[in-house]
């Protein structure tokens, strides 16, 4: 089936470039080209594409505000294209937040080069944002209270990918600010993941922080892998703490879930809970295998409610999660595993 794709860039050069990245795929037809989020808009309702390239900065073109009406008025799955600089990697996870399916780094300016460059990951994004159509919702990110938790030691340990950043965003939404040491490898490049947490330490109760080298796991706390550069592990039983292992990528990621999931993989199974959320690929599923024999919980969000059912598929087809639940209902059912 062949994926119908609209590009929108305020530059003409990237507009060109982008199309031709994507033309480059025999299974991806560009069905129009828009300079602004108003010409876009037009060609959306005449053309219903099956994705929308989006540029993340558009000056003197609210972008963001643009993309929150696709998705409260005509859910479409959007992929932005962004600079992967510090202001890029905010602007771009908000617009992760508001329900952008994935982003794909602003290509070089030169046709050659790019298209070398490139390898066909934009083309992969595109197709796999195809298959979101109907599973797009506009992001809840209402806040609710849990009353009297109290906690009985466990950890959590919970990987995501594509679509990660919204799941996380309305899981940790229903944690309260005491909430179970959790450790979180969410898909991202360097300059992303400090963001992510900032933002996230804005938006849940609990304390929400970029995972340092031997920094102690506390109980209120969220830890966010480093995105990039090092695998997020954890040291220790009784009194554990993070340990980031400067290592080659495993399974094409890093951080790696497997490699998370493999350092826990020592504690007994009323001292940790594993979970696998939306993603794309198969990153986890080993690791959550060896959880699960070890009689630890495991959980994986079902095909329903995961934006991209890669990771969690690929868990639940080697049987490694012991209970498949939508997104709805993963807090509440980990924080009745970490209670008293």
């Amino acid at each position: 089936m062949t994926v119908r794709a609209l590009v929108v860039d305020d530059s003409a050069t990237m507009r060109g470039l982008v199309s031709a990245m994507l033309r480059r795929d025999p299974e991806i037809e560009v069905i129009g080209i828009a300079a602004s989020p108003i010409e876009a808009r037009a060609m959306i309702r005449e053309l219903d594409p099956d994705v929308v390239t989006l540029d993340v900065e558009m000056p003197g073109m609210d972008g963001l505000s643009f993309l929150d009406k696709i998705m409260r008025l005509r859910p479409t799955p959007v992929v932005m294209v962004s600079s992967l600089t510090q202001e890029g990697a905010e602007t771009t996870l908000r617009a992760l937040e508001i329900g952008a399916v994935d982003y794909h780094p602003k290509p070089i300016c030169d046709v050659g080069l790019t298209i070398g460059a490139d390898d066909g990951a934009l083309a992969a994004k595109v197709k796999q944002a195809a298959g979101c159509r109907g599973r797009l919702q506009h992001p809840d990110h209402h806040h609710r209270v849990v009353a009297d938790f109290r906690w009985n030691g466990r950890l959590i340990a919970l990987a995501a990918s594509t679509g990660g950043v919204e799941a996380i965003g309305t899981l940790l939404a229903d944690f309260p600010a005491n909430c179970p040491p959790t450790l979180i490898v969410q898909h991202m490049p360097t300059n992303f993941t400090r963001m992510f947490a900032s933002r996230l330490d804005g938006r849940v109760a609990p304390c929400v922080v970029e995972a340092q080298d031997d920094m102690p796991l506390t109980q209120g706390h969220v830890y966010i892998a480093p995105g990039g550069t090092a695998h997020l592990t954890v040291k220790g039983d009784r009194s554990p703490v993070c340990r980031l292992v400067e290592a080659p990528p495993m399974t094409g990621h890093r951080p790696s879930a497997d490699m998370l999931f493999r350092s826990l993989a020592h504690l007994t199974p009323d001292r940790l809970v594993g979970v696998i959320l939306t993603g794309m690929g198969e990153d986890g599923a080993e690791g959550l295998e060896r959880l699960h024999r070890r009689g630890i919980p495991t959980i994986a969000q079902d095909a329903a409610t995961a934006l991209i059912y890669g990771m969690p598929r690929a868990a639940a087809e080697r049987g490694a999660a012991a209970e498949v639940l939508p997104l709805g209902r993963i807090a509440r059912r980990l924080l009745a595993l970490c209670a008293c």
